[in-house]
């Protein structure tokens, strides 16, 4: 009986190894070895090629604007960079549940309804259950196309015959090619269905979007090298118990990757929120203690969210630092600027920091705010709900601008804001808002009372 050569493969570089390995000696990862099947170099595998090398020298080549194709949704088209570039290789991932096919659907009905003839390929789910997702998001549209097709030569096949504007492919991981001796899902196959969608995107101008799984450790399922052939990895994010899903670009070829585009799930289908703010705050005119307004730059659209803070005094035992949509490492280090600027105890206090609306904070524009709501919380001081705070802070104490302040302030002056807490440095702004600028943490104290 002949064994069976088995190899580890990483998932997230595609190294090979021999035996398994708990960590990576090329990228690093951690368990990220898993057990696949050698790819066999006798095999007849045909590679689709060029029939011409281009060849010039690159000032002689003439650039044309991008065509780009409209998807007539607002939020998608803000994280693609207004459109859907034609030619384009583009790699939409998510957990199971996000509602990626959701979104997927939606957009092929919208570009279909445009005039636009659309391919959805379903590898996974049948007819059937595609047709129960196009009733519900109330799709009609007859150049909407779907093929039930797993093997890749023949998607490409109906991809020749059809000439759609548009192609989905629904999942990656459940596309196969004949010639490569694996199973559908595993990294080779992964990469050789990958590699032909990519030539056809090229080779035709027609943009496809491939729906891709993550592990569960948040990385898209097959190697890591799946995401440098393609244009454009976009993750759909979605939290367990809250109804918000936001599309991240975390590559873009054509587009900047600090758009996110935000969604909610309705009851029929995906709907686009194109004010979030309102979402993120309660709009109210009684004072909170602990309760501050924020302002967060994603992209180039300002969000205005809510962030609460709750200290409670410990009588034994160490305190508790507890963050949610905060960086801890963010909070300690504001904790320690206030208890050596303001000259506050908080080292025998739980400290609590959330975010509502389930959102999470990365820029440094909200250390004020954090410093504000801790504060507020600590000496019970109301904070009014018609004001703002925006400012980064530094390690002495001092309080600096950050970018984008004229557009945060122009956000919250839109939704019925009228104070501003901001840094000293922030120069002259125009607006009919009511502007207090301090210079260190330490004048925080006559702001707040």
């Amino acid at each position: 009986m002949i064994k069976k050569k088995i190899v580890f493969t990483c998932l997230n570089c595609g190294y090979n190894s021999a035996k398994w390995l708990g960590k990576c000696p090329t990228c690093g990862e951690y368990n990220s070895f898993v057990e696949s099947e050698p790819f066999d170099k006798k095999a007849k595998v045909s590679y689709r090629h060029f029939d011409n090398t281009f060849l010039c020298s690159l000032p002689d080549i003439k650039k044309d604007e991008e065509e780009r194709i409209k998807t007539g949704i607002a939020e998608v088209d803000r994280v693609f960079g207004g459109g859907i570039v034609k030619g384009s290789l583009c790699l939409i991932g998510g957990e199971p549940g996000a509602g990626k096919s959701t979104l997927a659907l939606t957009i092929a009905d919208r570009i279909a309804n445009a005039g636009i003839k659309v391919l959805y390929v379903s590898a996974e789910e049948s007819a059937n259950q595609i047709k129960m997702r196009a009733d519900r998001i109330k799709s009609e549209s007859k150049l909407l196309m779907l093929a039930i097709e797993t093997e890749i030569e023949n998607i490409i096949k109906i991809i020749d015959k059809e000439k759609p504007g548009l192609v989905i492919v629904d999942s990656i991981q459940t596309v196969y090619k004949q010639d490569v001796e694996s199973v559908a899902g595993s990294i080779n196959q992964v990469r050789e269905s990958c590699a032909h969608l990519l030539y056809t995107a090229k080779t035709t101008n027609i943009p496809v979007i491939i729906i891709g799984h993550v592990t569960k450790e948040g990385m898209i399922a097959g190697p890591k090298m799946l995401e440098h052939m393609v244009d454009a990895v976009m993750y759909f994010e979605s939290e367990k118990y809250y109804r918000l899903k936001i599309l991240r670009a975390v590559k873009n070829r054509f587009g900047s990757t600090n758009e996110i585009g935000i969604f909610e799930m309705a009851e029929e289908g995906i709907k686009e929120v194109n004010s979030p703010s309102k979402l993120f705050i309660e709009l109210t005119d009684n004072a909170k203690t602990g309760s501050v307004v924020i302002t967060l730059m994603e992209g180039t659209r300002p969000i205005l969210i809510e962030l609460q803070a709750l200290t409670s005094r410990r009588n034994f035992g160490i305190p508790q630092r507890t963050v949610t949509g905060v960086d801890y490492n963010r909070l300690l280090l504001i904790i320690a600027i206030l208890e050596r600027k303001l000259n506050i105890n908080l080292e025998n206090q739980d400290v609590f920091i959330n975010v509502t609306g389930g959102l999470k904070v990365f820029e440094t524009g909200a250390d004020l705010g954090i410093a504000s709501a801790i504060y507020s919380s600590f000496k019970n001081i109301p904070v009014s709900s018609k004001m703002i705070f925006i400012g980064e802070l530094g390690l002495d104490g001092e309080v600096r601008t950050v970018m984008f302040l004229e557009n945060r302030i122009q956000e919250a002056r839109r939704l019925g804001f009228n104070c501003c807490v901001l840094p000293e440095s922030a120069g002259n702004i125009n607006t009919e808002m009511e502007l207090i600028k301090i210079k260190n943490i330490s004048d925080l104290k006559k702001v707040l009372i």
